[in-house]
């Protein structure tokens, strides 16, 4: 009898996540005394805000949320999600087309195993998040890249789209704000490739956990907002991580047409049951309750976010655009490979993120974790004086400061 494989070839397939992994390692050498700058992980310095904890605390003391709750989550919870949605994406659902999910990640995984069959092809802007290929290939899809780069700021055109398109696609996923450019699409683009995913009967997975961060007067316009008629074949995802710095207490959800959003609340079932309570209430809190908060931190990111490009533009061979949301900025560094920096002669984006960590203890995601190589991205979620002494640190080993 011929022996059996230890792991399965679906799960031994799946790549580590490649932010977390370049953290850890951060933290690692933070660990161990280096003073490593981080800008690896896509997280918040902030702590969470005081009203969301207390809600948080008043949830603990309270014997009802000691009990299994509805798989799909907290009816009130579903409510304000529904009401967020109308709200900042223009689009009316009732409570039921709400999955209340352990935060944004299960949420884009049940999409993707809700609507793919083997060899189904999901057209994919890139750069991307590293979690989606991973979430694609688990459920049996086929991912399609296309491309953007730094000169179209990052941002797919519908002819790029079009030519991708093959008779298996069944699904384009929408990113905006995206991560790990911060690039936001126009209304008008927006609209184009809604009016595009819609003449072809196509599926849309959106996933706007950014769209409350964005700068400059830009508004983040929901691909369902901009093409009404999508909605009966869209499923937005979203979550508080981001927008409330909430990244711990996961605490995400999708919304969708009422038999898309039936199937994966199915599968929660069977997944995981309903979300932590506690997290439930403390985002119930978060959404009904005072939006000051948000305020305050995203003037914070837009400071920093000033502060970061203008200091990566000042390094011959960092080509930064200035994006207009969540809070990271890209840079194309590719004029800095095949170049000889403190003794060493990096080939791609990969080995310029790790000379960069080991000559100037800055840690930066490289290129290859988000599709092709010759990119870094930051994250400018951190504070003001680290930020601007990794930047320091940068300028130096790049011969500029």
């Amino acid at each position: 009898m011929p022996e059996l494989k230890r792991i399965s070839t679906r799960i031994a397939s799946i790549a580590e996540s490649a932010t977390l992994k370049v953290d850890a390692k951060a933290k690692s050498l933070q660990a161990a005394g280096r003073p490593v700058i981080s800008y690896a992980a896509g997280e918040p310095d902030f702590v969470t805000p005081e009203h969301i904890v207390e809600a948080a605390l008043a949830a603990v003391k309270d014997p009802k949320n000691y009990r299994y709750t509805p798989a799909a989550g907290l009816p009130e919870l579903r409510e304000a999600i529904a009401a967020k949605t109308l709200r900042d994406s223009g689009l009316a659902v009732d409570p039921s087309q709400v999955v209340v999910t352990n935060g944004g990640k299960q949420a884009v995984y049940q999409a993707f195993a809700t609507l793919l069959d083997p060899g189904d092809e999901v057209l994919v802007p890139t750069p991307y998040w590293t979690t989606y290929p991973e979430a694609i290939k688990l459920a049996g899809g086929v991912q399609v890249d296309v491309f953007a780069g730094a000169d179209q700021n990052y941002l797919v055109t519908v002819d790029q789209l079009e030519a991708a398109r093959t008779e298996r696609t069944k699904l384009l996923l929408f990113v905006s704000p995206s991560n790990p450019t911060g690039s936001v699409y126009s209304p008008q683009q927006t609209k184009e490739i809604g009016d595009w995913a819609e003449k072809h009967g196509l599926w849309v997975i959106s996933d706007e956990i950014y769209q409350n961060l964005t700068y400059d007067g830009v508004k983040a316009v929901s691909i369902v907002d901009a093409v009404p008629a999508l909605a009966d074949r869209t499923i937005l995802v979203n979550g508080v991580a981001k927008t409330y710095a909430m990244t711990g207490w996961r605490l995400g959800w999708m919304v969708g047409p009422s038999d898309a959003i039936k199937a994966a609340a199915n599968l929660q079932s069977h997944l995981s049951s309903n979300v932590s309570n506690i997290s439930q209430r403390a985002a119930i809190a978060a959404l009904t309750g005072p939006q000051e908060c948000v305020s305050e931190m995203l003037q914070a990111f837009d400071r920093r976010r000033n502060l970061i490009v203008g200091e990566l533009n000042k390094i011959p061979g960092f080509n930064t655009p200035t994006p207009t949301g969540a809070f990271y900025v890209y840079p194309d560094v590719s004029e800095l490979l095949g170049k000889t920096w403190g003794g060493v002669t990096p080939q791609s984006s990969l080995e310029l993120a790790d000379l960069i960590l080991e000559q100037a203890e800055v840690a930066a995601v490289p290129g290859e974790a988000f599709g092709p190589s010759g990119f870094l991205r930051f994250s400018y979620a951190l504070g003001d004086e680290p930020l601007l002494e990794g930047m320091h640190r940068l300028q130096k080993l790049f011969g500029t400061h």
